[in-house]
Order: C-alpha cells, then sequence, then structure tokens
C-alpha cells in the first residue's frame, strides 16, 4: 500500500474495495456471457479498470474488466477504448499479444496517465490535444476502418463517456448525441460485442450511455 489508505492519489484503499473490484469482474464476465448468447451486452459496472495492468494499479481501477473479460473469451478480439485517458493497463496487458488489437482515442500525454503518445505493435494510439469533435471522429472512423481489416471474432468496448465535452474531470469535446452515431458505427461491424463502463462523470453521464446503446438499435 502507498501513502497510508491510498495505492496511488486516485485510488483508495476502502474498506471492502476488493469485494466491490471483484463484483465489477464479475459484471463484465456475466456481460460476456450475455453477448456469448445474445450478440451484444453493456455492463454498468464501477469501478471502472483500463488503468489496472499486469502488475499496477490506479487511476480509479483496481482490477482491468476488459481485459479479463477479453482473456476469458478466448477469441480473436478487437479492443476499441473510447475513454478520455489512455488505457495504460489495458496496452501493459496485451502488448504483442497477436490475438488482440487495442484501440484508443485520449488525451495526450500531458494528461492522466501520460501514455500513449505512439502506436506500439498491436497498440493503436489516437493522442489528442482538446480536437473538435470532427477531429475526434476522424481517429474514430480510422479504428472503425481497421477493424474491418484486422476481422476480429469479438469486439470488446472500454466505454468511457469522459470525452464529453463537459465532463467535469476530462472533456474532448464531444456532445452528447454524437454517442449514438459511436454505437452505430461500432455495431455495423457486425460482430458480437461487449462493454463495460470505464470514465464519465457528468450529469449527462446517463443520457451520453442511452444514446450509445441507442446506436446499436438504428
Amino acid at each position: 500500500m502507498k501513502g497510508g489508505n491510498f495505492f496511488d492519489l486516485d485510488t483508495p484503499n476502502l474498506p471492502g474495495i476488493f469485494d466491490y473490484a471483484r463484483l465489477a469482474v464479475g459484471g463484465a464476465l456475466k456481460a460476456l456471457e450475455i453477448t456469448n448468447k445474445e450478440g451484444i451486452s453493456f455492463a454498468l459496472i464501477r469501478p471502472p479498470g483500463h488503468h489496472a495492468g499486469k502488475s499496477k494499479l490506479g487511476g480509479f481501477c483496481y482490477f482491468n474488466n476488459i481485459a479479463i473479460a477479453t482473456r476469458k473469451s478466448g477469441k480473436k478480439c478487437s479492443i476499441i477504448d473510447i475513454d478520455c485517458h489512455h488505457g495504460n493497463g489495458t496496452q501493459d496487458i496485451f502488448l504483442g499479444d497477436d490475438k488482440v488489437m487495442y484501440f484508443s482515442i485520449h488525451r495526450n500525454r500531458y494528461f492522466y496517465p501520460g501514455t500513449g503518445e505512439k502506436s506500439i505493435g498491436n497498440c493503436i494510439n489516437y493522442p489528442l490535444h482538446y480536437p473538435s469533435e470532427n477531429e475526434w471522429l476522424d481517429s474514430f472512423y480510422s479504428i472503425i476502418k481497421k477493424n474491418l481489416e484486422f476481422n476480429p471474432e469479438i469486439i470488446a468496448v472500454s466505454a468511457g463517456f469522459d470525452a464529453y465535452s463537459n465532463d467535469p474531470i476530462a472533456g474532448l469535446g464531444l456532445d452528447e448525441e454524437v454517442y449514438e452515431e459511436i454505437g452505430r458505427e461500432i455495431s455495423k461491424l457486425k460482430k458480437p460485442t461487449v462493454c463495460t463502463l470505464e470514465g464519465g462523470y457528468s450529469d449527462k453521464l446517463p443520457q451520453c450511455i442511452y444514446n450509445f446503446l441507442k446506436g446499436f438499435e438504428s
């Protein structure tokens, strides 16, 4: 433990946190089970996971929910991370794994966790600095195109909603309505898809999630 009751400044060692974090992992695994049966699922879980790596936790994250679900699937998988922060833990876990492609759109190195400034092997990063919504979408459409080339068996989405323009912690200029387009484009890939909640801290979080899920019905 570091710093008394904190693993790091953002990750407190709260009473019972192991059990809460383990329940979040269970939610991700249940979502995978639903995806295997029905083709799509969304795990509304916290704490999030994409900053937890092989041997390090941090950034509100204790276990890497999406990584555990991806490993459990045993399939050729694409992970699409739309959180405002780089999923340094997910990259740490899957770097060099030829069955997994990791894609992340995030704020650049001057923002937590300060990683993901360039692409490395199977980890394709899109660091941005206060982009317009159209610039963010250009990166996202590039990810969609690369998924058509990679042709995964399953897609895992690190569904963070702190790229929303008025998020109090982060923000990458996205309007709440654009999440419907994001969901729609992922659904067009026509692959089984499992989504887990990552960041998102505004009062518009429920609406952003709703719009994202609505996109899968379009």
